[in-house]
C-alpha cells in the first residue's frame, strides 16, 4: 500500500459526520491571483512561450479558472494548456510548436499523487531532463505564491460555517494544493483549528482523500464535500457522497446559503435529492468545456 494511502486511512473518526473542504477558490479568493500572477507568468517563462504569451495566458486562465478543469492538479493542467495552444488559431498562425513533454505525460498518466515530492523521486530514478525542467517550473510557481499571495482572507461566512460544522462533524481539507501552502494560509487566518486533517497534493487525489479518510468509515449520507471546481464534484460522486458547490464569482452567496439552509439539511438528512441536484445544476452551468476561441 502506498504511503499516502496509509496516512489517509489513519484519519481518526470522532463524530458521525464528515466534511471535506477544498481550499483555493473555495475557502479563499486566491485562485485568480495565484493563476494570473504566479502560474501563468512562470509557465510562459519556463516553457518558452514568449512568442505566444497572450494566447498562452488565455489558455492557462481558461483551464485553471474558467472551465470544467478549474482547480485540477498543476501537472495535468500544464499539459492541457500546452495542448490547447496547438488548437488556438492565433497561436498556430505564429507557428507555435508544443514543447517536448512526453516524459511528463507518462508520469502524470501513471501516478495519482502528483506533487513535487513524487516528481523528485521520479527524477532521482530516471534523471530525465524534461521532468527536471518541470520541477524547476513547479518550484518557481511555489516561490511566486509564497511571495505574492498574502493577506487573502476567507470568504464571508466561512468562519461561521466551520464553527457550526465543528459541533457535529470531523473536518478535513481536501485539496490539490501543496500541503505547506494550505497550512500557512489556514494558520494565518486562524482557521487551522477547525481542520482535523489537511490533505494536500502529497496525499494523492481528492478522490483518494475522500475514499480512504472518509468513505470507508462514515455513513455515505453523512459525508459532504465542499468545492468550487468540477474536480471536487467528481471526487464526491466517485465516492457516492454529497456535494455542496461554492459557485465561482458568487462565493459569498454560496457560503451564506450553506450557513442559512444547507447545513441544517445535511445534518437532518434532507440534503440529498432534488435540493442537491438543483445546486449542482446551477454550478455546472457556470463552467464550460469549450474554450472561447473554438466557438
Amino acid at each position: 500500500m502506498s504511503d499516502h494511502i496509509e496516512k489517509l486511512k489513519s484519519f481518526n473518526k470522532t463524530k458521525d459526520f464528515f466534511i471535506g473542504i477544498d481550499s483555493d477558490g473555495c475557502v479563499f479568493d486566491s485562485m485568480e491571483i495565484k493563476h494570473k500572477e504566479c502560474f501563468a507568468p512562470n509557465t510562459i517563462n519556463y516553457w518558452d512561450l514568449q512568442a505566444v504569451s497572450r494566447f498562452a495566458r488565455e489558455a492557462a486562465e481558461f483551464v485553471n479558472l474558467y472551465s470544467q478543469w478549474r482547480g485540477c492538479n498543476r501537472f495535468p493542467a500544464l499539459l492541457m494548456v500546452l495542448d490547447l495552444l496547438t488548437e488556438h488559431p492565433q497561436a498556430v498562425d505564429r507557428d507555435y510548436q508544443i514543447p517536448e513533454v512526453r516524459p511528463l505525460r507518462d508520469w502524470v498518466a501513471n501516478n495519482t499523487a502528483l506533487s513535487n515530492a513524487t516528481l523528485e523521486k521520479e527524477i532521482e530514478k530516471t534523471g530525465d531532463p524534461i521532468l527536471e525542467k518541470t520541477m524547476v517550473w513547479s518550484k518557481a510557481v511555489n516561490e511566486a505564491v509564497a511571495k505574492i499571495v498574502r493577506n487573502v482572507p476567507p470568504f464571508p461566512h466561512v468562519h461561521d460555517c466551520l464553527e457550526r460544522f465543528r459541533e457535529s462533524a470531523d473536518i478535513a481539507v481536501v485539496s490539490g494544493t501543496p500541503t505547506d501552502a494550505i497550512k500557512r494560509e489556514w494558520q494565518e487566518n486562524d482557521i487551522a483549528k477547525y481542520a482535523d486533517m489537511i490533505c494536500g497534493q502529497e496525499l494523492g487525489s481528492k478522490k483518494e482523500h475522500l475514499r480512504y479518510a472518509a468513505a470507508e468509515k462514515y455513513d455515505l449520507a453523512k459525508i459532504l464535500m465542499l468545492g468550487d471546481a468540477p474536480g471536487d464534484l467528481a471526487a464526491a460522486k466517485a465516492n457516492n457522497v454529497l456535494f455542496f458547490p461554492i459557485n465561482p464569482t458568487d462565493e459569498a452567496a454560496s457560503w451564506a446559503r450553506l450557513h442559512d439552509e444547507a447545513i441544517d439539511r445535511f445534518l437532518d438528512g434532507t440534503y440529498a435529492g432534488s435540493y442537491e441536484d438543483e445546486l449542482i445544476a446551477e454550478f455546472s452551468a457556470l463552467l464550460p468545456s469549450e474554450p472561447p476561441w473554438k466557438k
